[in-house]
């Protein structure tokens, strides 16, 4: 009814104080004390013998607005008929921010905020609410697992209390499990509250809960003396640890990004660390470099040869060292350096740490390092663990090259315009998507808890990388054949030898066009094919046999007039003829794989896909005629090499399209060229030019959308704007409602990339196939490459995949990295939306069987037949 609490007294004389009804506090009764002695509160007689206790009473009201947890009453019956409402004082500890010291960093530590798991109320879970009241804690409670992570994850809590004592409401194990599964939890220290065990019991072992996670535990004990004193004794240990280093983060991000190199090594010489820039400046990788000792790498000679022994010897002492030195960098080059050398002294007064500060040595005029002809030892005191930054700015020691060219002369200063120039870059109104994001979190940074801000921090520093989708493929000795194919298939193909003039021919050889059919004309047998081009299991090869090579003509007439493709596109059936001729005819036969049978391959699936129900209430008529015209075009006039040999060839079409998606943007060009060359077959000729201009461009997008560079962003965005917000409705309830998933996949930029999806999908879809179809596929593709190979080491080009040698090539090995690397995720999604059951089972299958011919060591399609099947099948 109102704000004010009441008071309730039990038949014993326990005084509960009680929020209201509106109160967000999941504390809701709190026994005070038990005892004879009277005392008088506002006007209200109350029995207890704590007289210490009732401030705590009077303080209660004022932590209501501290919590958010719904009020969850105790069916407690020993309650009577004493209720009375009262005001409450506000004598709630007010605690300020602390301030700690890392070194020469002054850090603000903002009241510790505490996390309460109990699954029910009870004197325990009340005695560490009041220990935290009293600590000046802030203090949560919740009653699940779920909802602890989820608190949890909102709060990021320093202590996180779990209690251990009623296994049957939750597992606390299981429960510290979910919470160190959490970015956030490495700087969390969570107790186990622990029941009291009988005098004659032995100790329990902790080293089931420190596997847990769990950091303390606390035998179970109601006095808040001991929940204050254990909270306290948590605060000036593990959380002030936890603080300091969860405050070492910004060093880090500091020596991340500044521009001198920085080597740290261990007291007996071993790298520790190195940070980007000393990377770029020698060449190695990190992990090429940590866990090693200097001596171990490769040393310049132009050092002079007693120069390490005087290095050595200054650090010995304590003492910093600073000079010239030449360094030797992963290529084999020397590269001249100013380098700052420091011991760092720690525990037992030792040389704990080496730190090494480099940077490239300019000589501008022979003024640069005037003064540090000679090197020098500086400070007889070097800095220690406990102040490891604790130094006067040894930059104004030396000359930095850059302040002095800039001093040396009396023109304006070429920084100062650039600089001018960057602001007015920043303040221009122009944004884009990317540039709002980036600002929105940046904003939220400014407000946001030490934690967050560092999250943020990594999410702005992806943002800000141009390969958004790409994944860290694993090296080349872990998977060539992926390495490889990811080479092939996903790069820009720049590596390209100077001087190299070759042009790939564009006047490919044509077969000619066959008088056009109709569908009544077709033979029996073709007709009889073509009634079972609606199931998957549809063999393509077996229509291609038959129709001497011209499966896409013959298909395309079946599937267009099932889709009403002329009706839609105003045209007849004899243009429909002459242009699916034409492009048929644009095939290059002569290609093992991309020729006019994969057109007609990827035809059928694209029909296929977009027959399933969800598909198909998720498109327009226009999205179909698109996605089947794409279909068709997907690969004209494909030369039978990758975008990447083309541009190490120099070709015509790489310096057309500027090395960037070049046969996905021929095929769509010429497409376009050759339909509207011809009246008889432009197809688009009576369409309207609004019209046409979306269709073309759905055209268009989704032919580009098979360029594999972007293969991962498309699959990352179709889960992750389709897929997982449609789980999320379906996960509700059966109550969810069936409008907001058709909201979501009917939306145009979902649309978008469903057809960026299914062509996708259609057009490698060869694994999903039944098993001979597979392997038949599998071994045009492999032969298309060995041509491929073969052809880059007679011309002298760079080889893109190396391992797709005829001689050497394990085709079960290439098929499996590419299922693992390409095929299995962008399925699984796909599947997830267009419920394909059967094309999994086939993948599954297909992949069960080119690991098995892998084990047998065969390098071929088939394996012999005296081995075939083997035990395990």
């Amino acid at each position: 009814m109102g704000c004010a609490p009441s008071i309730h007294v039990s038949q014993s004389g326990v005084i509960y104080c009680r929020d209201s009804d509106e109160s967000n506090s999941p504390h809701q009764t709190t026994t005070i004390s038990q005892g004879t002695t009277a005392a008088t509160l506002h006007g209200l007689f109350v029995k207890t013998d704590a007289a210490e206790s009732i401030p705590a009473v009077l303080a209660f009201q004022s932590r209501q607005a501290r919590n958010s947890e719904p009020r969850r009453d105790r069916g407690e019956g020993g309650r009577v008929g004493i209720e009375a409402e009262t005001q409450t004082s506000r004598t709630s500890v007010k605690v300020s921010a602390t301030e700690e010291c890392v070194g020469p960093m002054r850090l603000t530590q903002e009241p510790i905020q505490v996390l309460l798991v109990f699954a029910k109320e009870d004197g325990q879970s009340d005695a560490f609410w009041w220990a935290c009241d009293r600590a000046g804690f802030t203090c949560d409670i919740a009653r699940t697992p779920e909802s602890a992570v989820e608190r949890f994850l909102d709060k990021h809590h320093e202590i996180v209390v779990v209690d251990g004592r009623h296994s049957r409401c939750f597992e606390p194990e299981a429960v510290c499990r979910s919470i160190r599964a959490t970015k956030p939890s490495e700087n969390t220290v969570i107790l186990a509250v622990l029941p009291q065990r009988a005098a004659d019991q032995d100790e329990p072992s902790v080293l089931p809960l420190l596997r847990a996670g769990f950091n303390r535990r606390f035998v179970e004990s109601s006095s808040v003396s001991a929940c204050y004193n254990e909270l306290i004794q948590i605060q000036h240990g593990e959380v002030r640890c936890q603080f300091k280093l969860r405050a070492c983060n910004s060093v880090f991000a500091a020596l991340e990004h500044c521009q001198e190199a920085v080597e740290i090594t261990s007291e007996d010489h071993v790298i520790q660390y190195v940070n980007p820039a000393y990377e770029r400046m020698m060449g190695y990788h990190k992990g090429e470099l940590i866990g090693k000792e200097p001596a171990e790498l490769p040393k310049s000679d132009k050092n002079r040869a007693d120069l390490l022994d005087t290095i050595n010897t200054c650090i010995k002492k304590g003492k910093e060292w600073q000079g010239l030195y030449y360094g030797r960098k992963k290529s084999g080059d020397s590269v001249q350096q100013h380098v700052k050398i420091t011991p760092v002294v720690g525990q037992g007064g030792k040389i704990r740490h080496v730190v090494a500060i480099k940077r490239p040595h300019v000589d501008n005029n022979n003024q640069v390092h005037k003064f540090n002809k000679e090197e020098r030892c500086i400070g007889e005191h070097s800095q220690s663990e406990s102040h490891p930054l604790r130094h006067r700015d040894r930059r104004k020691d030396s000359i930095d090259g850059r302040s002095l060219s800039s001093r040396g002369s009396d023109a304006p200063s070429l920084q100062n315009r650039r600089y001018s120039s960057v602001a007015r870059i920043h303040s221009m109104t122009i944004e884009a998507p990317i540039t709002k994001v980036i600002n929105i979190i940046n904003a939220a940074q400014e407000s946001s808890p030490v934690t967050v801000a560092e999250a943020l921090d990594r999410v702005l520093e992806i943002l800000r990388t141009t390969e958004l989708y790409s994944p860290q493929l694993a090296s080349k000795e872990d998977d060539p054949h992926a390495n490889d194919l990811v080479g092939g298939l996903m790069s820009d193909g720049l590596r390209r030898l100077s001087g190299n003039e070759y042009v790939f021919c564009k006047n490919m050889s044509q077969s000619q066009l066959s008088v056009p059919v109709t569908l009544s004309d077709v033979p029996p047998p073709i007709a009889e094919m073509l009634n079972h081009e609606e199931c998957w299991e549809f063999d393509i090869l077996e229509l291609e046999a038959a129709t001497n090579k011209r499966p896409l003509t013959y298909l395309g007439l079946k599937v267009f007039a099932s889709f009403g493709v002329c009706d839609f596109l105003s045209c007849s059936d004899a243009t429909l003829r002459s242009w699916l001729q034409l492009m048929e005819a644009s095939y290059h036969s002569s290609n093992s794989y991309h020729n006019s049978t994969h057109a007609a391959d990827v035809l059928h699936a694209t029909a296929y896909f977009l027959r399933k129900e969800r598909v198909k209430s998720s498109l327009e008529q226009l999205d179909e005629v698109a996605a089947l015209i794409a279909a068709t075009v997907h690969d004209v006039d494909h030369p039978g090499r990758t975008n990447s040999f083309l541009c190490n060839a120099g070709s015509e079409l790489a310096i057309l399209y500027n090395d960037t998606a070049v046969l996905e943007s021929h095929h769509a060009a010429l497409a376009f060229q050759l339909t509207t060359r011809d009246a008889k077959s432009n197809i688009f000729n009576n369409m309207d030019r609004n019209q046409f201009r979306t269709l073309r461009q759905a055209v268009i997008d989704m032919v580009l959308a098979t360029e594999m560079t972007r293969h991962f962003e498309h699959v990352s965005k179709f889960a992750n704007s389709i897929n997982k917000p449609m789980a999320a409705i379906e996960d509700s309830g059966p109550a969810s409602d069936a409008d907001a998933q058709a909201n979501i996949r009917n939306s145009p930029e979902n649309r978008l990339l469903i057809k960026r999806m299914l062509i996708k999908c259609a057009d490698v879809a060869n694994p999903c196939r039944p098993l001979q179809l597979c392997v038949e596929w599998a071994g045009r593709i492999s032969e298309e490459y060995f041509a491929q190979t073969d052809e880059e080491k007679a011309q002298g080009l760079p080889v893109v995949m190396p391992v797709f040698d005829r001689n050497t090539c394990s085709v079960p090995k290439s098929q499996i990295s590419f299922i693992d690397y390409f095929i299995t995720d962008m399925f699984d999604a796909w599947d997830a939306f267009a419920d394909l059951p059967g094309l999994m089972e086939h993948l599954s299958e297909n992949y069960k069987y080119w690991k098995v011919l892998d084990e047998m060591k065969c390098k071929s399609l088939r394996p012999a037949t005296a081995l075939w099947p083997p035990a395990s099948v």
